[in-house]
């Protein structure tokens, strides 16, 4: 099996390669990016003969599609839509299965965070995801959408129970990167990064869907916070959560339910501080004039804060789950609860984000590769990895240190 992984010198992409480089299966990791020193890194890193670096501009469909050719499986850990749908519409082109770990799901393209996102000309946005599956289908393409942490594992596991119940009502996925909590004392917003902060902003101040009452209703992003308590697999935390985008294909995948949505975790007080930033309109986007020179207000905050929020040494992330089921089965009432508390790697200098999203991504890769996740088209996680597989893919993790826990009540 031969593996290609675009966004390879970063962060997530580096752990995939981290952990198919010592599996027999594997023969043969391509590592994609714009700069061979970054790629040199991760090659070095990982220490093993089957990585092998590739310079692309993507923009570059013939140079993209001949070296797709070459590989059985693409991994894609890019940063945003505009790059994400460039490179698997290249993949579908040239037949190769994918997985991918961008929140959006590309069947039911967001209306409102396109990011200069080119459509084929003459196509509009709502019909570009369905006429990228349609050609997947053709092309016999597995196209596993929006696989690692979130979404990812808050859909493999919230889709196992919903199977397991007759009658599934109520479903929310709370999950989140946060620091250790040693570490979130030392930082702004209790908060320290792990992944694009600028995206996270973002997050934190568009509108999206959730499920309300059985119908797809539209909200605006950091709203209804919960406090909650975490209280298994040896910790003891209270936490809160808000609304934010993050599991868009579960309004396609599961319209039996007839409330649903996903919550980001943080620690307490972090949530009051977006709220501060928002009101003063820290966040906004839209130029101002300061002192007779047009400034953005969101770019200003974030050349103050991200140095600030950046990791300082020895300081290490945690990744947490807590999602809940509840619905009937056998004519009574049932609630499934889900709980993962994920930390860093220090030994190998792997973060938990790193952990828990490049690890599904790769145990995702490698099923695709054998055959285990037959279908074709844009697949989302919970409709890729269900029934034996989905208790395959419990114990891939858990090999990797990464348990999660099913109660059920």
């Amino acid at each position: 099996m031969k593996v290609l992984v675009f966004g390879g010198s970063g962060k997530i992409g580096s752990a995939v390669a981290w952990d198919l480089a010592p599996d027999n299966e594997v023969e043969a990791i391509g590592i994609v990016g714009r700069h061979e020193a970054a790629l040199d890194k991760v090659k070095n890193w990982i220490g093993s003969k089957k990585v092998f670096p590739h310079i692309l501009d993507i923009n570059d469909k013939k140079a993209a599609i001949d070296l797709m050719k070459k590989y059985d499986v693409g991994v894609l850990t890019l940063p945003n839509r505009q790059t994400s749908y460039k490179v698997v519409h290249f993949a579908i082109e040239a037949g190769l299965d994918i997985v991918d770990t961008i929140e959006e799901f590309h069947r039911t393209p967001d209306a409102y965070e396109t990011e200069g996102l080119e459509l084929p000309e003459g196509m509009e946005l709502a019909e570009y995801g369905e006429w990228l599956h349609k050609r997947a289908c053709e092309n016999d393409v597995t196209f596993v959408d929006g696989m690692g942490f979130a979404p990812g594992l808050s859909n493999i596991t919230l889709g196992d129970g919903i199977r397991k119940i007759d009658v599934a009502e109520r479903a929310v996925a709370r999950v989140g990167g946060i620091p250790s909590k040693a570490a979130a004392v030392r930082h702004p917003l209790r908060y320290m990064i792990t992944w694009a902060f600028e995206h996270v902003l973002r997050e934190y101040m568009i509108k999206l869907n959730v499920v309300k009452d059985g119908k797809i209703v539209e909200v605006d992003a950091a709203t209804a916070l919960e406090k909650f308590r975490f209280n298994k697999l040896g910790r003891d935390e209270e936490l809160e959560c808000a609304i934010t985008p993050g599991m868009p294909s579960f309004l396609f995948t599961r319209k039996q339910l007839k409330d649903f949505a996903e919550k980001t975790v943080r620690w307490p007080g972090h949530w009051q501080g977006i709220y501060t930033l928002k009101e003063c309109g820290m966040l906004d986007i839209g130029p101002v004039d300061f002192k007779g020179v047009k400034i953005v207000p969101r770019e200003f905050l974030l050349s103050i804060i991200t140095p600030r929020l950046k990791p300082d040494k020895d300081e290490t992330d945690v990744c947490v789950m807590y999602n809940t089921l509840e619905g009937k089965k056998d004519g009574r009432n049932v609630k499934i609860e889900y709980f993962m508390w994920d930390e860093a790697d220090t030994k190998n200098n792997i973060s938990s984000m790193m952990r828990a999203t490049g690890y599904p991504m790769a145990i995702t890769a490698r099923m695709i590769g054998r055959g285990e996740i037959k279908a074709k088209g844009i697949v989302a996680p919970e409709d890729a990895v269900f029934g034996d597989l989905y208790q395959k893919f419990i114990v891939e993790l858990k090999k990797r240190g990464i348990e999660i826990l099913e109660v059920m009540t």
